[in-house]
């Protein structure tokens, strides 16, 4: 029984690699000859371009609030420093 084992599993093999390669074959040129993606028309290139623009403004805008509130708290930290330390808070009715 164990002399015949090898040879069945060589013959097994034998008819897997027969009828694999030409079937990995035919899978692999399927895959090498897939169309490519189809280019975008011109509404999505019109509409990309939009929105560039639109983030373009958005960050510029972002960038002005951004140095605004730095100027703000320039000035309030300045502001803080001017008043002396000496007095006591307001609103505590001393």
């Amino acid at each position: 029984m164990e002399d015949i084992v090898i040879p069945i599993a060589g013959m097994i093999t034998g008819i897997i690699m027969v009828i694999g390669f030409p079937l990995a074959i035919v899978y692999a040129r399927r895959m090498w000859h897939t169309p490519a993606a189809p280019p975008p028309s011109r509404e999505v290139i019109e509409r990309l371009d939009r929105m560039e623009h639109a983030i373009d403004a958005i960050a510029v805008e972002v960038e002005r609030i951004s140095e605004g509130q730095r100027f703000t708290t320039k000035l309030l930290s300045e502001r803080g420093e001017a008043v002396p330390r000496s007095l006591p808070p307001k609103g505590t009715g001393a």
